[in-house]
């Protein structure tokens, strides 16, 4: 959970330094949208990227679990 956590504060870190920095930045109007829109596009693939590494993960864990637990009751048995 805590690494949910730190995880989520890190992609938020990014974002907000991105557009701050791009907001901040002595461009024309049209060059720094184009390049926030790019930008956010590439965070928001990472994140779905990071999201389907946590479900395979979530599921992988959930298949031990219950190996794990069948084993247990097969050796009660």
């Amino acid at each position: 959970m805590a690494s949910n956590r730190v995880f989520w504060g890190i992609v938020s870190a990014a974002a907000a330094g991105a557009i701050i920095g791009l907001l901040f930045a002595p461009e024309d109007g049209g060059k720094m949208r184009k390049k926030l829109r790019k930008k956010t596009n590439s965070l928001a693939n990472e994140l779905i990227e990071a999201l389907e590494n946590s479900k395979q993960n979530a599921e992988m864990l959930k298949e031990k679990g219950e190996k794990f637990t069948g084993d247990l009751v097969d050796s009660a048995d």
